[in-house]
């Protein structure tokens, strides 16, 4: 391909070509990312994106735990170094894209002052309306369930220092006027004379009086509906955004807000219109981001879950999946099927790990129908019933404002919550909470926190339920289990994969796409290796077989369970030639987040000790031979499918988003282990892709922006259903090769042909000239599974 000189650098685009995420951390902190501006500039990248940059828990690698949002984080350098970076980026005609965290902030007031204040002076701070903290429901004083052990056993180790509650490293503000003067301090009556109450950890499950991120009880939830909250969390990236510091924003988590669209217009408002940016939201299956939300579009798990699905083979899934239930013979609900286990997670979510929240909405309800002449009677008991039954069965994250029912709280929903009452009449109770969900049983505080409570605790249920739990427990194809996919059906065909382009470009063509992110279960290079085993589930089937008997006989060698080695060999296959600490932190954490055998609260040491040995003695010790061989048998087909997403991701309708190090094989697993600091590598193939697509969204942006448009190509004949073609805008086009190793035992392209438009084409990657008209695939085809061709006589790189 051709190798020229990136161009010199021109002014910074409003709506980026391509986005490369960096994760920013004290490791690599604000002067390395701006060390690494020229090579990512001479990929063809117009903006980094960076991790949150505001103040965090000193030490965190990811910075999602704020502590203070009107301050640049000093161990990455400061204010001082962030401006400095975007200087150096502006030099090279890229933007800052920010990651924003509206949602929570760290209760910890050992670094936040805000929080710290909050604790000392109670409801009367001048921060206390920035935290959603529900002071009745715990009588005037909030639970902070931060003991190791019950209050009693833990007496011992609080002590009172000055103005500070010390308990091991933790330093808790003190009341003003609540140590009394001299020698002799009554421990118990100053801690009860304070604005917070200490508590035992395995409380926070059902006695927590303020709203966290999901079950992270050290994650405090912030109210920017108010607009003062706003105002006040939001100073300094705005100040930087004005400043030309900040070009862009990716807006974390928005389900978890009390107005999503609220605050969406509230910030588009004060960023003037202006700052492009995309919203970390979830859509599950054919649900569509409101089109009121003022927004670029999403982060990009929609279009991960399309590419995915383009190179999954449906048969050989559907073929996997029944080879997986006979060897595992998990239950049909812990695993078994993927309805049925998803259904239990949720019923787990609402009535243990989140009964804090359904408490709450009980409560709020209770009231609500106690001054309401027509709902007086729904007792509480039913009422906390309906909740639950209509919180595990929402067949997405959550409602909105103004939502009819018809994608959330369907009436299919409530017809099914309403079977499990055994009296009829008493399942009215679910109409009531269901009006009330949809803000349809009139207006009041209580009415609106109601709505907007119901609507979080869904989004956390079924985030939790789904992506944290019920991924690790039904595994036939890992490669499935990512963030917005669909495990019930991982296949997406051609004509779909296209629809949903198409669509992108007319609606959302500045919205956002990915393919791994610091969020991602498994890398897109690690999910590529996986995904081939649906093109040859007798291969696989052979292979577990192989091992599970050659490791049998060794100490250690057999797994605690045959889910367990099903999950560890698919994952050792799909990570390639593992590295043994690695494999082992991410098989153990996903123990852990299934909670079948062993978890996070409750750990089975005797499991995880049986999964220590299984791995050093099966994937990780001597079957990592076997692993290897079989890796490299499917390695041909693994590189064609991870170069065919590539270039789509590329090229399709939307703004690339590049996780760092992926313009290269990267292989990752589940975090922490996809967050270490970037590092540069040696180019590849992929490096060569990435750059000549890049180069070309840069040069050529009314090709790919909002502009462009995007048209199918045609192809024809016996194996017309293993090529995905498009053309750009009349002048780029892109074409892959998908389910390469049927292909191959089906013998190749033979008469298959595409046809390209009319015109004289050159493939950017090889150099060659293609004539327009009918090609066959094996002249498209002929220097690879993947061609990116530029109409000749036009600007390339």
């Amino acid at each position: 391909m051709s190798t020229s000189p990136a161009p010199p650098p021109g002014p910074v685009p409003a709506v980026p070509g391509a986005t490369y995420r960096l994760q920013l951390q004290p490791a690599f902190p604000f002067a390395r990312a701006a060390a690494v501006v020229p090579y990512l500039a001479g990929l063809g990248v117009t903006h980094l994106h960076l991790s949150p940059v505001l103040e965090a828990v000193p030490g965190s690698t990811h910075g999602y735990d704020v502590t203070d949002p009107t301050r640049v984080r000093e161990e990455l350098g400061g204010e001082a170094g962030l401006r400095s970076l975007a200087d150096t980026a502006r030099a090279h005609g890229m933007g800052l894209v920010v990651d924003i965290v509206p949602n929570h902030m760290a209760l910890a007031p050992e670094h936040g002052p805000a929080i710290r204040d909050v604790l000392r002076n109670g409801p009367d701070s001048p921060y206390a309306r920035w935290f959603a903290i529900d002071w009745e429901a715990g009588g005037g004083r909030v639970l902070l369930p931060v003991l190791a052990g019950p209050f009693g056993a833990e007496l011992g180790r609080l002590r009172v220092s000055g103005d500070v509650l010390e308990y091991g490293e933790r330093r808790f503000p003190l009341r003003p006027g609540t140590v009394p003067g001299g020698p002799d301090v009554d421990l118990v009556a100053v801690l009860d004379a304070q604005w917070y109450r200490l508590g035992w950890w395995r409380l926070a499950r059902t006695e927590l009086t303020y709203r966290r991120f999901f079950t992270v009880t050290d994650l405090i939830g912030v109210r920017v509906e108010d607009p003062e909250v706003f105002d006040a969390t939001h100073a300094k990236i705005l100040e930087l955004v004005r400043d030309g510091v900040v070009s862009g924003l990716r807006v974390d988590h928005p389900d978890g807000l009390a107005d999503p669209e609220g605050y969406l217009r509230r910030l588009a408002e004060a960023t003037g219109g202006e700052c492009w940016t995309v919203v970390e939201k979830i859509l599950t299956g054919d649900e569509r981001l409101p089109h009121s939300w003022p927004v670029a579009g999403t982060t990009g798990y929609d279009a991960l879950y399309r590419i995915d699905g383009l190179f999954t083979d449906p048969a050989g899934a559907a073929e996997l999946a029944g080879i997986y239930r006979e060897f595992t013979r998990v239950p049909t609900d812990l695993g078994g099927r993927w309805e049925p286990t998803r259904l239990r997670a949720a019923y787990r979510m609402v009535t243990y790990e989140l009964a804090a929240e359904t408490a709450a909405l009980t409560r709020l309800a209770a009231r609500i129908c106690a001054g309401d002449p027509e709902l007086r009677d729904h007792a509480p008991w039913a009422l906390a019933v309906a909740i639950r039954e209509l919180l595990v069965r929402l067949p997405v994250y959550r409602p909105y404002p103004g939502d009819t029912g018809d994608e959330a709280l369907t009436l299919a929903a409530a017809a099914a919550a309403k079977g499990v009452f055994p009296v009829a009449a008493e399942s009215a109770a679910v109409d009531a909470v269901r009006e009330l969900a949809l803000g349809r049983r009139g207006e009041g505080p209580d009415h609106e926190a109601f709505r907007a409570r119901f609507a979080q605790t869904a989004s956390a249920v079924r985030a939790k339920s789904v992506e944290d739990t019920s991924y690790y427990r039904y595994t036939p194809l890992l490669s499935a289990n990512e963030v917005g996919g669909d495990p019930a059906r991982p296949a997406v065909s051609p004509a779909e994969f296209h629809a949903h382009a198409a669509r992108i470009a007319r609606e959302l063509p500045a919205t956002g796409t990915v393919l791994t992110t610091h969020d991602t279960k498994r890398s897109a290079d690690v999910r590529a290796a996986i995904a081939v085993l649906a093109q040859c589930p007798e291969r696989w089937a052979a292979f577990l077989r192989e091992v599970t008997d050659e490791t049998a006989g060794r100490d250690g060698g057999r797994a605690p369970d045959p889910h367990t080695a099903w999950t560890a060999w698919q994952t050792a296959v799909g990570f390639g030639f593992p590295y043994g600490d690695r494999l082992a932190a991410a098989l153990l954490k996903g123990a852990r987040e299934a909670g079948v055998r062993t978890g996070w609260s409750e750990p089975d040491e005797a499991y995880e000790r049986a999964l220590a040995a299984f791995v050093a003695a099966g994937p990780a010790g001597p079957g990592l031979h076997a692993v290897a061989r079989f890796a490299r048998e499917l390695e041909p087909y693994v590189r064609a499918e991870a170069l065919g997403a590539a270039l789509l991701q590329l090229t399709m309708p939307g703004v690339p988003d590049l996780y760092q190090g992926t313009e290269r094989e990267y292989r990752a697993l589940v975090d922490p282990d996809n967050r270490a600091p970037f590092e540069e590598g040696p180019a590849t193939d992929r490096t060569a892709l990435t750059r000549a697509a890049l180069r070309l969204r840069r040069e050529r942006p009314e090709v790919f922006g909002p502009a462009g448009t995007y048209v199918p190509l045609t192809v024809s004949g016996p194996a017309a259903g293993h090529c995905v073609a498009y053309c750009r805008t009349g002048e780029v086009v892109a074409a892959v090769t998908r389910l390469s190793l049927r292909l191959a035992e089906a013998g190749g392209w033979r008469d298959t042909r595409a046809g390209l438009p009319e015109g004289s084409w050159s493939d950017v990657l090889s150099g060659r000239t293609v004539r327009g008209g009918e090609v066959t695939a094996a002249e498209l085809f002929l220097d690879g599974p993947v061609a990116l061709l530029v109409r000749e006589g036009t600007a390339g790189p």
